[in-house]
This record gives C-alpha cells, structure tokens and sequence, in this order.
C-alpha cells in the first residue's frame, strides 16, 4: 500500500510537469520554430500553419491523456478504479490517441505523396507504429478492466 501511494504521487509530481512542459511547448516553441521556419525557406511558409495547428493538435491530444491519467489516479487512490468512472476515463484516452492517430496517419500519407527523402518516411512511420500499439494495448486494458469492473461487481453482489 506505502509503494502504491508512493508510486502514484510520483507519477503525478511527473504528469504535473510533463504538462507544463507541453504547455509551453504548445504555446512557444511549435508557433516560435515553424515562423522561423517560415522565414528561413520561404518556399515552403504555406506550411507554417497546417504544420502549427496539426502539431498544437497532437500536444492537445497528449495533454488530454495526462488527465485521464490523473483521473484515473485519484480512482487508484479513492479503490475506485474498478467502476464505471475509470472505464469512460480510459474511454477518454483511446479517443484521444484514435484521434492523434488518425491525423498522423493522413500526414504520413500527405509526406509520402511529396517527401523526397525516405528518412522522413521511415520516422513516420515509426511514429505511425507507436501510436498504434499504444492504442491497441489500451484497448486491451480497457477490455480487462471491464471485465474486472464486471467481476468485482458480481462479487460484491455475492457478498
């Protein structure tokens, strides 16, 4: 129980700065890199805004699963976790990376229709991969924590 409660109040101290780092990151560094890119090599500025929005979109999506994350903590920390509350927070991040998946699928396909180095194709493709099994490993844990959610509550019936 101590490791437990040690265990979650280190992942939020980290989650907690993992946020404002990406908050900063959103707010400065993407808008601040693709306007300097935008200068530097003005045959590709009608880039800086797609570029911006869809990058600003996946921070978004990252944030959106560090809170899930919390919610699902404080569930941790209250034996609330194996309810309903818990199913739609993890709900809530398997819509957030689909949604981060589904843009990065369609700018890996935008990059490989006019990408003339392969490199860039290989890291999407990477990242593509990643996010999937990601994805897909959470579906699997929502899948067990529904039928944990389901058997504790057939337990408690019993009892």
């Amino acid at each position: 129980m101590i490791a437990e409660r040690w265990a979650v109040t280190a992942l939020r101290v980290f989650l907690v700065a993992l946020f404002g780092i990406l908050v900063v990151l959103e707010t400065l560094s993407i808008p601040g890199s693709y306007a300097y890119m935008a200068q530097q090599n003005p045959a590709e500025a009608y880039l800086r805004w797609p570029s911006t929005i869809v990058s600003v979109f996946w921070v978004v999506c990252v944030q959106v699963v560090i809170v899930a994350t919390w919610k699902l903590l404080t569930l941790v920390r209250k034996d609330l976790i194996f309810t309903d509350a818990a199913i739609r927070w993890v709900n809530v991040m398997v819509w957030a990376i689909g949604a981060a998946w589904v843009v990065l699928v369609g700018v890996f396909v935008w990059v490989g229709f006019n990408a003339d180095d392969p490199g860039v194709l290989v890291l999407f493709f990477l990242f593509t991969t990643g996010v999937s099994v990601i994805g897909l490993v959470l579906v699997v844990m929502r899948a067990l924590l529904q039928r944990a959610t389901t058997l504790r509550a057939d337990m408690e019936a019993v009892i």
